[in-house]
């Protein structure tokens, strides 16, 4: 973004500095701003009100960028903190060096804050998952009217694929709690259990406070729809 200021003759005084757009260009004396089909616009013809917009999204969107890069760093120092700490343990305790990083947590001394990592499995399902689908329609279909309600709902939202065509991996572990008989629907939940592949693992840092060693912990968000 680019700005500019002009000096008040009968004043002396400074303007505020005017927020453009990067891509606004200057031709024949005027300044023209680019709209999002790439077309141009003299700076004076642009509504008031619009400017005042892009003003402050542009605004906005500085101070969110900033704060993306702190955090990314924030993470990558913790990580790397925690990692210098573990490498300590091994070391003193003679375990050898490196290897999958599991769930743990960390504790001050006095026991007011605690940091936790944990490590959650990215699953797929395979194409088994299609196979159990048939397999409990047949059952479903089958048993109508004697099929429970809620049953029928979690079924549904199981195999519900979401916008990003994910299934709902909660919803499907629901389904193996029941206790049903019929073969088919053993062989269903078998299909499921076999479906579930990991392709990989993430690792989540978690951040806790609390007034008193006995108190309730409290998390110290960080993402702005919590905070």
């Amino acid at each position: 973004m680019s700005a500019t200021a002009a000096t008040r003759p009968e004043t002396g005084t400074t303007e505020p500095e005017k927020v453009r757009p990067a891509g606004a260009i200057e031709a024949a004396g005027k300044v023209l701003w680019p709209d999002s089909k790439g077309r141009f616009t003299p700076e004076e013809m642009i509504k008031p009100e619009d400017r005042i917009e892009d003003e402050m999204v542009r605004k906005i969107l500085g101070h969110a960028q900033e704060l993306s890069a702190q955090i990314a760093r924030f993470k990558a120092h913790t990580f790397a903190d925690i990692g210098d700490f573990q490498a300590v343990l091994d070391q003193e305790y003679g375990a050898q060096k490196g290897g999958a990083k599991g769930n743990v947590t960390f504790l001050s001394y006095d026991g007011l804050l605690k940091v936790q990592v944990q490590v959650a499995d990215l699953i797929e399902f395979g194409p088994q998952l299609q196979t159990a689908k048939k397999l409990i329609d047949e059952c479903l279909n089958e048993w109508a009217a004697d099929a429970r309600p809620e049953l029928k709902a979690i079924v549904l939202r199981a195999f519900n694929t979401d916008k990003a065509g994910q299934v709902n991996r909660t919803e499907l572990y629901r389904l193996r709690r029941w206790d049903i008989e019929d073969a088919r629907w053993q062989r269903a939940m078998q299909a499921i259990a076999d479906a579930a592949r990991a392709v990989g693992s993430k690792e989540y840092v978690r951040f806790y406070e609390r007034d008193t060693p006995e108190g309730a912990w409290r998390a110290v968000t960080i993402d702005l729809a919590s905070a």
